[in-house]
């Protein structure tokens, strides 16, 4: 059962992203109509992260107030009509608005998904869940930039706006019938992988009761270092996943002259180099703990490969002109980039109990999201003549990520109150 949920929550990322994605794919003949400039495209951008660092944490709190089960169907309803009523935009100002429906609405889906991978999966687990989640993003990328450019050329940019905002509601029926419970309740769990789940045998009754799990709240985990290593790694390293799929689109269209078309061929490479990295993290890391390493060292090993990856790809980017070796080195990028993330996602629910992971998520997507805002504005001045300089810029932003992991997270395991019978060395 815990393999259907996360199969579920994967194809609510995949409609998450062609949503996301559609109005960067369309932009170059949406901004003559309404006569918008990149700087109006770097403003809608910011106003859509804006609204999504706002959404990360209040999800992340809605998510442990509600549950997975109705958070996930109010976020998915939410943004299924916020992308309809792009149709309706006729200028910045409304697109504006639209926008900030649709980052507020659409955030809730990663707190979301990591409450639900802490709930369902063992760690052992849970890093391979995190990357079918996350590989669900990449396909949903993949598929976006070719549907989108047919569905355009087929219905116009209203129509196919309002065409895929009706993808979401055709998820969420199935949602709310299979999601009836988490698996301390589902009917359809087996005692088995209830135990599995649990990550320990059925308890007997010759065992002592277990102490009173720790569940801070958002101010008592910003108290301990291991969170603030999450936070710091996530600001510096998001901005890398973001710049393209903000800004690919575009980039394709001003260096190598592309239009819609063009931009419907090239533009999914890229993300098959992200779906297979989310899939190979997860699987890493599994593998590692398997082999008996512990899960600090799965995950740093892990995370610290994806960043290996990525910086050698941004570096020798700029320095091509084909289209194609661009394409097939930005999917070296997002390869690195997914492996790295998916193992860093899954930190909160190696470090707190599953009721808190959520805030701790939603947090750490608000500081992804400034990280992204900073580079966001920096796109339209550094990229006057071409995309180098930001391509680099984003390379020094890796090792600044590993060393957040390495020397602020610190150890990853369990972590217990600052003030408790057994205090802890932290803050």
């Amino acid at each position: 059962m815990r393999w259907v949920i996360v199969a579920m929550i994967a194809v609510a990322t995949v409609i998450n992203y062609i949503d996301r994605n559609a109005l960067a794919v369309m932009w170059p003949e949406i901004a003559p109509e309404i006569g918008a400039t990149k700087e109006d495209y770097a403003l809608l951008v910011t106003i859509f992260m804006v609204f999504y660092a706002m959404g990360q944490f209040a999800f992340g709190k809605l998510f442990d107030a509600i549950g997975v089960r109705l958070g996930f169907a109010l976020s998915i309803g939410v943004w299924s009509v916020s992308i309809a009523l792009h149709a309706v935009a006729s200028s910045i100002a409304s697109f504006g608005v639209f926008r900030a429906m649709l980052g507020i609405s659409e955030a809730g889906a990663w707190p979301g998904a990591v409450k639900a991978n802490a709930e369902w999966f063992p760690a052992r687990e849970r890093a391979f869940a995190q990357g079918i989640f996350n590989a669900g993003a990449s396909i949903g990328a993949i598929i976006s930039a070719p549907l989108i450019a047919l569905l355009f050329l087929s219905l116009g940019w209203k129509g196919t706006f309002l065409l895929i905002g009706a993808l979401g509601f055709v998820w969420v029926l199935p949602w709310l019938i299979i999601y009836r419970a988490g698996p301390d309740k589902h009917p359809w769990v087996s005692a088995a992988e209830r135990a599995l789940i649990l990550d320990k045998p059925a308890a007997q009754p010759t065992e002592a009761p277990l102490a009173p799990a720790y569940v801070p709240t958002v101010r008592q985990l910003l108290t301990h270092r291991q969170s603030w290593g999450v936070i710091l790694t996530r600001f510096f390293l998001d901005p890398i996943w973001w710049l393209f799929v903000s800004w690919l689109p575009i980039y394709l269209a001003e260096t190598f002259g592309f239009d819609i078309k063009q931009i419907g061929i090239f533009a999914w490479v890229p993300y098959v180099g992200a779906m297979i990295g989310s899939l190979f993290g997860g699987w890493l890391s599994g593998w590692l703990i398997k082999s008996g390493r512990s899960v600090d060292t799965a995950r740093k090993a892990s995370i610290t490969l994806g960043g290996l990856v990525m910086m050698p790809c941004l570096l020798i980017a700029p320095n091509i002109t084909d289209p194609t070796i661009a394409v097939l080195v930005i999917a070296g990028v997002l390869f690195g980039f997914q492996v790295a993330i998916g193992n860093i996602q899954t930190i909160p629910g190696d470090l707190f109990d599953g009721r808190s992971v959520g805030s701790l998520a939603g947090v750490g997507g608000m500081a992804a999201v400034a990280g992204t805002l900073i580079t966001t504005w920096l796109v339209p001045a550094m990229t006057k003549v071409s995309y180098g300089p930001i391509f680099i810029l984003v390379a020094a932003l890796v090792p600044l990520s590993l060393l957040s992991l390495w020397f602020i997270t610190g150890r990853i395991a369990p972590v217990a109150p600052l003030h408790s019978d057994t205090p802890q060395k932290d803050f």
